[in-house]
């Protein structure tokens, strides 16, 4: 053969390889098995025959929409895979494109940032070689000639024959999904997906147009009038952390110890469910979820619902004379969505004056992050006689969950320097994460340590405060499986038994566990609940 001839080739094959494999590759990381690619996409050799014998101007117009529609399908797919595997959802353009970089952000933190944009270039390096691979296999075979024109016509003109004997053979024994035609119905569905994505948005326009108040009475809050209310959002504090018999032999226990401890200092608890918008992270959802009173489910919703005048539940107790302040320790960069709670004050990373060491991705751990807030806010608040609405993220259970912290004497705190040795102890989250099983182990260590020094601090610290305790989302799927419940779970936690009983009046359960029976509401609901409590007599 001339050099030609075996570019031409080349262009064949390299165009056959690529475009399979766009088309068969599964969007779904249970459906990749040995047999997953072996089927024949009639799409193929369509393309084919089109670049082949249309003329060439109309066959590069073809060309560059095989690029393109190849590109889309690999990305979507990809997206969808990793979407799937953590969010238990498919990918959506119109409302995902920023958790391609919140991905990257956070695998730098969880491997050395030189790893991370190694991987991430390597990545991007094999996507633009398998895309420009294919976009020069498609333009070669648009100038093929002779033997080798009519030999790839010959071929491709046997593909499309024996995929379009194959579809309409339909479901016949032994030939289900052996060829196939779902290009086309996949880009659709996907536009679809936007189109309804769209109109969603639309429909909370709607909601926050219709926002008819808090409906809190004229005394709004006036039944805690004067204490602090703590608002405390446990990260990936999920149902499963209670009830997966993994998990719950270490969290029950713990769960029923803090009950204990909280009756001996003179606080009731009672327990439910919620239901979370999100699950695995994106945790900023719930927030806005709760302290709305809207289904905040997407980052398209969070977007709109900031830049609304749809008063938070922070606002409301800042307009009734509350202190609010957020205690962020999660937070490094700059917060513009602080605006919309409406805090008198933001306490982020750099504002909680820690002075050790990072636990990995965790800044700080979450005993020090309650003893910053008791020495920053509450502290002087009631020296200036004035109650607190705080509201308060504790990270230590966000993964890598490696290394798990420990409570130590609260005396000892100071500036979180005594805290080094433990975040400078155990294995990097490379090695943890080689293991799903000590994943798994770690990650629940890590609630127990949150919920043990969490209770700690009420009894010690809470005096009469008023505290609403719930996850913000259940963990990824390695840590659950698939398809567990949504819910997380949430505990209201005071001294005032009247305002405990209240909540256990209309469904939830007395004490630190909620009943396995006990219903669901979505996590906007709660907002509501609380107004109205806190506001009757």
């Amino acid at each position: 053969m001339h050099v030609f001839e075996w570019k031409a080739v080349l262009a064949v094959l390299v165009f056959v390889t690529i475009g399979v494999v766009a088309c068969t590759m599964p969007d779904s990381p249970d459906a990749f098995h040995p047999y997953a690619f072996l089927r024949l996409p009639v799409e193929a050799p369509l393309i084919a025959l089109a670049l082949l014998l249309l003329p060439r101007p109309a066959a590069v117009a073809v060309a560059v929409f095989a690029v393109a529609a190849v590109f889309s399908l690999l990305f979507l797919k990809l997206a969808d895979i990793g979407v799937l595997t953590v969010f238990q959802r498919r990918f959506n353009p119109y409302l995902d494109m920023k958790l391609l970089r919140d991905g990257g952000n956070l695998l730098s933190r969880m491997v050395d940032p030189p790893v991370a944009a190694l991987a991430i270039g390597l990545a991007a390096g094999a996507m633009a070689a398998l895309i420009a691979g294919f976009g020069w296999a498609c333009i070669r075979m648009t100038r093929l000639g002779g033997k080798t024109r009519r030999a790839a016509l010959a071929g491709f003109a046997v593909l499309l024959a024996a995929g379009l004997g194959l579809l309409a053979a339909g479901s016949q024994a032994g030939l289900k999904d052996v060829a196939e035609l779902r290009v086309a119905s996949y880009f659709t569905e996907r536009l679809s997906l936007v189109a309804r994505s769209v109109a969603d948005i639309r429909a909370f326009e709607g909601e926050l147009a219709s926002d008819t108040g808090h409906a809190g009475g004229d005394d709004l809050f006036g039944a805690i009038r004067g204490r602090d209310v703590i608002v405390v959002f446990v990260e990936s504090y999920g149902r499963s952390a209670i009830e997966d018999p993994r998990y719950g032999a270490m969290i029950e226990p713990r769960l029923d110890s803090i009950e204990q401890r909280l009756r001996s200092a003179g606080f009731a608890a009672a327990s439910g469910w919620t239901r979370s918008p999100t699950v695995a992270g994106i945790s900023w959802l719930a927030h806005g979820t709760l302290l709305s009173g809207l289904w905040v489910d997407s980052q398209a919703r969070y977007d709109r619902l900031m830049k609304s005048d749809r008063a938070s539940l922070n606002r409301l107790f800042r307009d009734a004379g509350w202190r609010t302040v957020a205690i962020m320790p999660a937070i490094t960069m700059d917060w513009p969505e602080a605006a919309y709670y409406g805090y008198d004050a933001v306490f982020a990373a750099k504002d909680l004056g820690y002075g050790g060491k990072p636990f990995n991705w965790v800044t700080m751990p979450d005993q020090y992050t309650l003893s910053a807030f008791e020495r920053l806010v509450r502290e002087p608040a009631r020296k200036d006689g004035k109650a607190v609405m705080a509201e308060i993220a504790l990270i230590s259970s966000h993964a890598p969950w490696t290394p798990v912290p420990k409570l130590i004497d609260w005396s000892a705190v100071g500036d979180g320097s005594a805290f080094n040795g433990q975040a400078e102890s155990g294995d990097p989250p490379a090695v943890v994460w080689a293991d799903h099983d000590r994943v798994r182990r770690q990650y629940i260590e890590t609630i127990d340590y949150t919920l043990e020094t969490l209770g700690d601090y009420i009894a010690r610290f809470g005096r009469d405060a008023v505290f609403v305790v719930l996850g913000d989302h259940q963990p990824a799927p390695l840590i659950t499986g698939t398809d567990d419940s949504r819910a997380v779970p949430i505990h209201i936690v005071s001294k005032d038994m009247a305002l405990v009983e209240r909540f256990i009046s209309e469904g939830f359960d007395a004490g630190m566990r909620p009943s396995s029976q006990a219903a669901e509401p979505s996590m906007n609901l709660i907002r509501q609940r609380l107004i109205s409590h806190f506001s009757t007599r």
